[in-house]
């Protein structure tokens, strides 16, 4: 479509820095409608399922069903993603949340929230699809910026969503305020669908039927070293983390004793820390080197835990959350590594795999967890802090971007 008049300069220059082609501003547009509907409700969902009647152990299986269904979805939605092409995949993806979070909406006890798990979660096929759009849509240079402006829009809702979400929880209960968040978030996807659709320009030829017939294993096999190194450091330090993610709100709320709305209120400056961060970082990632940001994350994720372990009032739950923000500052790069090492023709399906295994691996984390923080708490805990620390030291040791060293040889050269 040509233009009818030409674009201010400093309008250009600010699209070019944050990398705003038109594909990147509908998924950001689409990607913002869709966290500020979820987070209404998203961070409270154990409590929703609580207040419906499970049981500890319950919520536990649920996180690992989470992590099960996010595996099983990674390869057939990276595969769908590059036979019928990106706008398709979105589209058809985020149309499928609408009936999870229909179903939540409705549910009068806590199985119907378990049989809706696979609908809302519906986004997880459209994972692989964003991470195609990125790389088709924008050179190397600016992949980090262009994954930092998705990050962003994804998360800035959190700033201010779950603060609302608690003060709805607050207002009208549990059960009440949950279901008022998921009634706007259905409204919301119902209008990310329609800017996808209406607005997005596919620019990558589909596969079809008849393209890349490779099987699963052979695709491993020809993966490029550096992102199956990144990968296993990736997989301990998730491991670590989902061994007491689903569980923090409990030792928030009912351990040190913070309220709905207080919770929301750190979940918000979680956020904020992590927004903060994206840009400078990704300028930087984009420029200079990709990997001593990712190694960042990978240490601030086990670091959360160990703060929060030692936190005893609302003052000690800043720093743990202020820290939590900081888990985030590597994930634009780290990304933009994994799409710059994936070859375009095959780029959703490399994505699908390596979320695939990822999620084999760390599915038991939750249920683990679950009965772990049921014997004891803190030995959660310490457990997380150990495994999510081996995952730091690995990547330190054997990631490497292409034409440059580990971090241990950069640091000790």
């Amino acid at each position: 479509m040509k233009e009818n008049r030409p674009t201010a300069p400093g309008v250009s220059r600010f699209r070019g820095f944050f990398a705003l082609e038109r594909n990147i501003i509908v998924l950001a547009s689409s990607t913002f409608l869709l966290g500020w509907g979820e987070n209404l409700w998203a961070k409270f969902l154990p409590k929703y399922l609580q207040a419906l009647g499970a049981s500890i152990g319950l919520v536990g299986l649920f996180g690992t069903l989470q992590e099960a269904i996010d595996t099983i979805y990674q390869y057939p939605g990276g595969r769908i993603t590059d036979r019928i092409g990106r706008k398709k995949a979105l589209v058809l993806f985020t149309s499928i949340g609408l009936l999870g979070y229909f179903l939540y909406l409705i549910a009068p006890h806590w199985p119907l929230i378990f049989l809706g798990l696979p609908f809302a979660m519906g986004l997880s096929l459209a994972q692989p699809a964003i991470f195609a759009l990125i790389g088709d849509s924008l050179p190397r240079e600016k992949r980090a910026m262009g994954f930092t402006v998705q990050s962003i829009l994804k998360r800035l809702p959190i700033v201010i969503a779950p603060p609302i979400g608690g003060f709805l929880l607050g207002s009208y209960g549990v059960r009440g305020g949950i279901r008022l968040g998921l009634a706007a978030s259905l409204a919301l996807t119902v209008l990310a669908v329609f800017v996808q659709k209406r607005y997005y320009a596919e620019t990558f030829t589909p596969a079809g039927r008849k393209g890349n017939r490779g099987s699963v294993l052979s695709r491993w096999r020809a993966l490029n070293p550096s992102l199956k190194s990144l990968l296993s450091a990736d997989c301990l330090v998730r491991f670590g983390d989902r061994l007491v993610k689903i569980f923090v709100i409990f030792w928030v709320m009912d351990h040190i004793g913070a309220t709905a709305f207080q919770y929301g209120l750190l979940a918000g400056l979680q956020m904020a820390i992590s927004i903060l961060s994206y840009i400078p970082i990704a300028r930087l990632a984009d420029r200079k080197s990709r990997l001593p940001f990712v190694a960042l994350s990978f240490f601030f994720l086990p670091m959360f835990p160990l703060v929060l372990l030692f936190s005893q009032s609302f003052t000690w739950l800043i720093l743990a959350f202020f820290v939590a923000g900081l888990r985030e500052i590597g994930e634009p790069p780290r990304k933009a590594l994994i799409v710059d090492l994936a070859p375009q023709e095959i780029r959703g399906e490399v994505v699908g795999i390596y979320y695939a295994l990822r999620g084999v691996v760390v599915m038991p984390a939750a249920a683990l967890g679950g009965i772990i923080w049921s014997f004891q708490p803190k030995i959660a805990f310490l457990i997380s802090i150990v495994i999510g620390l081996s995952g730091f030291l690995l990547l330190l040791a054997r990631v490497k971007e292409p034409g440059k060293p580990t971090l241990v040889h950069r640091i000790f050269r």
